[in-house]
């Protein structure tokens, strides 16, 4: 289950990080959009594919796995509490509430596992 989640997320975060990073036009009109500097989208982008780095490596050494699944979810929940704040509807917070959980459940998997 490790396994599957840490793959998946990856296959998820990597995409999304690296369109920050690069600041293709989607992730500038949506960092425009909750009134954020297209450098802070591009950090954010850089936590994501750190995120996806550490998902990676912590098949093999778990503990990273879980530091990285634990920013994931925060900076999934820090990015669901600003789309609410900046008034967007609940289902545009949606996507990054569904990621926390997710993320949340690859600690879990990986706790279990030992």
């Amino acid at each position: 289950m490790t396994t599957i989640l840490a793959i998946t997320l990856s296959l998820v975060f990597l995409p999304l990080g690296l369109a920050k990073i690069a600041a293709v036009p989607v992730m500038r009109q949506a960092a425009a959009h909750l009134g954020m500097s297209v450098r802070l989208y591009r950090v954010i982008g850089t936590l994501e594919v750190a995120g996806v780095a550490g998902l990676l490596l912590g098949l093999t050494w778990t503990w990273l796995g879980v530091a990285a699944a634990t920013g994931l979810t925060l900076l999934m929940a820090a990015a669901a509490v600003v789309h609410l704040r900046h008034g967007d509807p609940l289902v545009r917070a949606l996507p990054a509430v569904v990621l926390a959980v997710a993320a949340l459940a690859s600690i879990g998997a990986a706790v279990s596992a030992g």
